[in-house]
C-alpha cells in the first residue's frame, strides 16, 4: 500500500436496509395493486368499506410503488454505487440512518391517510401539509449526506450515475417544494395557493418531471453503475452519456403541458409541452442505446445469466416507453388516448417494466454481495424473470386494447352526426373482460415477485454469521493529479459545485418559462364570464368528493374535441376552474366525465347513485358509498375553510366566511326537504351525501355570463 493511500470501510449495513425496504414495501405496492385490479374487474370486491375501496386504495398503490418500493430501491443503489465510485464511506452514519427511518415513517404515514381520504388529490402528491414537511426535511437530510459523500471523495471524477444523482436530489426538491405551496385548514387538510389552470399546470410540470426525476434519471444512474459493473465493461459510449445526460436534464421539465392537451390551457403551453416531448426522443434512445450497447460481445452471459436478462429487459422497457410517452403527447394521438386505459399501460411499461426489472437485477446483484454469500438459486431467479415477463406483457397488451377501444368507442359519430356509443356505461361493458385479463397479468407479476423475496430470504439465511467489513485504500483527492488538461466536460466532472449549479440553472430555465405566465393565467378569461364560487355546503361536498376519491375515476374538463361536446356539452373554460382549489380536471376516466352533470338529473338520483349505484344503472362498476348516508359534515370548520379560500384569493365576503355555518344548514335543510318529499327519506340534513349533493349539482354553473348593455 502506497504510503499516501486512506484506509476506509464502506457503510453497507444502510444499503442492507433499503434493499430490505424495498423488498417489504414492493410486496405491498404490488398486492395492492392486484387487489385494486380485481376490484375494477368485479365492483363486489369493494366489500362496501369505506377504507378499501378502488378510489381509496389506487391512490395508495401508486404512492407505495413510486415512494415505497422505487423510492427504497433508488436509495439502496444510490448509497452501494455512490460510496464506491467516489471511494468515500457515506459523509455520515447517523445522516443515513435518519434518512432511512424518516422515508419509512413517510411511507407508514401514506399508508395511513390515504386509506382515511387524507389527501390532496394531486397526482403523485397527494400527501397533506405535514408530510409533505416530513418528506423536505428528509430530503435535505439525503441531500446533504450525498453532497458531504461528494465533497470528502477520493475520486476527482465524477462518474456518470453521480451525474444522475445529483439532477435527482436538485430537481426533486424543486419539484416538491413548488407544488406542495398550501395552507393548512386543519391538523390533515390544506389548500393549494394554486387554482383552476394554474394548479392543473404547476401539478402536471410536477407530475410528469416526479417521473422524469424520481422514475427515470436515478434508475438511469443506477444502470449506468450495474450494468457495466455486472458484465465487467466500461459503458459503451461516454461521449453520448454526456449528451444524454445533459439533454434529457434540459428538455425534460418542459414536457409536462403534454397531460393537458385538448384542454382548457392555453394554446401556446400546450404546444411547447409537445414540441419538447417530441424532443425527448432522441436523449431517451441515446441512454437505451448506451445501456444495451454496453453489452456487445457478451449476449451469450444474457442467456444464461438471470440479472442481465433482467437488465436487458429493463432497458428496453425505458426504450419502449420512452417512445410511447413522446408519442403519446402528440395531440392527434392524446386525443384518442387520453383518459383511457393506453395511459395505464403505459404508465406499469416504464414503472414495473423498466424501474421493476433494474430494481431485480439489482437485487440480485447485491444481496449476495451485502451479504458475502451465494445467491441461494439461480433456477428461482429465472422462474422470477419468466413469471414477471409474461406478467407484465399481458398487463400492457389488455390496457393497450383496452384503452384504444376506449378511445374509438368515445370519438364514434353516425353518417347523422349522432355518438354511435352515447352511454359511457357501453364503452366499459365492451373493455370489462380485459380486467379481468389484467388482474392475471398482474397476479403473474406479484407471483414473480413472491418467488424473488422467498430466494433472497434463503440467500441471507445461507450466508455466514459474521464476515468482518474488508477494508480499501485509495489517495485523498488533493494527492491527485488535477485535470488541466483534459476536455472541458471532464474538467467540469471534478468541479461538483459549479456542475450542481448548471444542473439546476438547466431546471430552472424551462421552469420559470412555463410556470411564471400561469401565474397570470385568468386574464386568458373572457370579459364576459364572471365565476361564482362556491356555496359553504358545496365547498363541504366537494371536499368529501376528494376525500372518497371519485377523482381517480372521473374528470372534470371537456376537452374541444367534437366528440367530447356531443357527449358532455360545451367545452370547459379556464373561468369554470377560476376557484378550484384544488383543480378537478381529472387523468382517468372509468366513469363519465362530471363537469357539466350540475341539474341533468335531480337530488334523489345523486342519492341513489351514490347509495347503491345499481340502482340506477344494473350495469355500473361503481363501488357504493353507503356511509355517506350515515356519516355527518362537519359545519363547524366551515368558516375556517372559507377563511383560507379567501386567502388565496376566492373572493368571499367577511359575512359569507362568518355565516358560512348558518347558510350550509340553510341549503342543506332545503335539500333534504327535497329528498323527504320525493322518497321519504328522513333525517338527512347533517349527512355527507347532502353535502356531496350539493356540490355535484353545482357542477356546470359555476360560470355566470354577464351580457352587455
Amino acid at each position: 500500500m502506497s504510503p499516501n493511500n486512506e484506509t476506509f470501510r464502506y457503510d453497507d449495513d444502510i444499503v442492507k436496509k433499503f434493499s430490505l425496504a424495498t423488498v417489504v414495501w414492493g410486496a405491498i405496492a404490488f398486492l395492492v395493486g392486484v387487489i385494486i385490479a380485481f376490484q375494477m374487474a368485479d365492483w363486489r370486491l369493494n366489500f362496501n368499506l369505506s377504507w378499501i375501496t378502488f378510489s381509496k386504495l389506487r391512490p395508495l398503490h401508486t404512492n407505495a410503488a413510486i415512494f415505497a418500493f422505487a423510492g427504497n430501491a433508488i436509495f439502496a443503489g444510490i448509497y452501494y454505487s455512490t460510496q464506491r465510485v467516489l471511494k468515500a464511506r457515506m459523509f455520515s452514519d447517523a445522516l443515513s440512518k435518519i434518512h432511512f427511518w424518516g422515508w419509512q415513517l413517510i411511507i407508514v404515514s401514506a399508508a395511513i391517510t390515504l386509506p382515511l381520504g387524507i389527501t390532496q388529490s394531486k397526482e403523485y402528491a397527494e400527501l397533506e401539509w405535514p408530510i409533505d414537511i416530513a418528506i423536505t426535511l428528509i430530503w435535505v437530510v439525503f441531500a446533504l449526506n450525498l453532497f458531504g459523500t461528494i465533497a470528502k471523495r477520493r475520486e476527482r471524477h465524477l462518474y456518470v450515475a453521480v451525474w444522475f444523482y445529483i439532477a435527482t436530489i436538485i430537481t426533486v426538491a424543486v419539484l416538491h417544494i413548488v407544488n406542495s405551496i398550501e395552507i393548512p385548514v386543519s391538523m390533515w387538510q390544506s389548500y393549494p395557493v394554486y387554482a383552476g389552470v394554474q394548479d392543473a399546470l404547476v401539478q402536471w410540470w410536477y407530475g410528469h418531471n416526479a417521473v422524469a426525476f424520481f422514475l427515470t434519471t436515478p434508475f438511469l444512474g443506477l444502470m449506468y453503475y450495474f450494468v457495466p459493473k455486472v458484465i465487467n465493461r466500461p459503458v459503451y459510449s461516454y461521449r453520448l452519456s454526456i449528451v444524454h445526460f445533459w439533454s434529457l436534464v434540459f428538455l425534460y421539465i418542459w414536457a409536462g403541458p403534454h397531460h393537458l392537451l385538448y384542454t382548457a390551457l392555453p394554446d401556446w403551453a400546450q404546444t411547447v409541452g409537445m414540441v419538447f416531448s417530441v424532443m425527448l426522443w432522441a436523449p431517451s434512445w441515446g441512454g437505451m442505446i448506451n445501456g444495451l450497447l454496453t453489452l456487445r460481445g457478451s449476449w451469450h452471459r444474457v442467456r444464461t445469466e438471470p440479472i442481465l436478462k433482467f437488465f436487458v429487459v429493463a432497458i428496453t422497457f425505458y426504450g419502449m416507453s420512452t417512445f410511447e410517452g413522446p408519442l403519446l403527447s402528440v395531440k392527434s394521438v392524446s386525443s384518442l388516448a387520453h383518459y383511457t386505459d393506453w395511459i395505464i399501460a403505459h404508465v406499469h411499461g416504464g414503472a414495473l417494466g423498466w424501474n421493476g426489472f433494474l430494481t431485480f437485477g439489482m437485487l440480485y446483484y447485491l444481496v449476495p454481495k451485502l451479504w458475502r454469500t451465494e445467491l441461494h438459486s439461480q433456477k428461482l431467479a429465472n422462474a422470477h424473470f419468466w413469471t414477471a415477463t409474461i406478467g407484465i406483457l399481458v398487463y400492457i397488451i389488455a390496457m393497450w386494447t383496452a384503452g384504444i377501444t376506449q378511445g374509438l368507442m368515445w370519438r364514434a359519430i353516425d353518417p347523422t352526426g349522432r355518438l354511435v356509443y352515447p352511454d359511457f356505461v357501453e364503452t366499459v361493458l365492451r373493455i370489462a373482460p380485459l380486467f379481468w385479463v389484467r388482474a392475471i397479468g398482474g397476479t403473474l407479476f406479484l407471483t414473480g415477485f413472491l418467488i424473488m423475496i422467498y430466494n433472497l430470504w434463503m440467500t441471507i439465511k445461507n450466508a455466514p454469521a459474521s464476515v468482518k467489513e474488508p477494508e480499501y485504500s485509495a489517495p485523498a483527492l488533493n494527492a491527485h493529479p488535477e485535470a488541466a488538461g483534459t476536455a472541458m466536460h471532464r474538467r467540469l466532472e471534478g468541479l461538483a459545485t459549479p456542475f450542481t449549479v448548471l444542473v439546476l440553472l438547466s431546471i430552472l430555465v424551462g421552469s420559470i418559462f412555463e410556470l411564471v405566465p400561469t401565474l397570470t393565467a385568468h386574464s386568458y378569461v373572457k370579459e364576459n364570464e364572471k365565476a361564482i364560487p362556491y356555496t359553504a355546503l358545496e365547498l363541504a361536498g366537494r371536499d368529501i368528493y376528494v376525500k372518497e376519491g371519485c377523482y381517480v375515476c372521473h374528470s372534470q374538463m371537456i376537452r374541444t374535441s367534437h366528440w367530447e361536446v356531443l357527449r358532455y356539452g360545451p367545452a370547459s373554460t379556464l373561468a369554470e376552474s377560476q376557484y378550484d382549489h384544488p383543480f378537478q380536471w381529472g387523468s382517468k376516466r372509468t366513469g363519465p366525465d362530471l363537469a357539466r352533470v350540475g341539474s341533468k338529473y335531480p337530488d334523489l338520483w345523486h342519492f341513489r347513485h351514490m347509495i347503491d349505484p345499481r340502482s340506477m344503472n344494473a350495469q355500473s362498476i361503481m363501488p357504493a358509498y353507503p356511509w355517506l348516508a350515515e356519516r355527518k359534515t362537519d359545519f363547524g370548520i366551515l368558516s375556517k375553510k372559507l377563511s383560507v379560500m379567501k386567502t388565496v384569493g376566492v373572493p368571499y365576503t367577511d359575512d359569507e366566511v362568518a355565516n358560512a355555518e348558518a347558510s350550509a344548514r340553510e341549503q342543506a335543510a332545503k335539500i333534504a326537504e327535497g329528498l323527504k318529499a320525493d322518497a321519504g327519506i328522513d333525517k338527512l340534513e347533517e349527512r355527507q351525501v347532502i353535502a356531496l349533493i350539493a356540490y355535484l349539482q353545482k357542477l356546470g354553473k359555476t360560470v355566470q355570463k354577464e351580457v352587455a348593455q
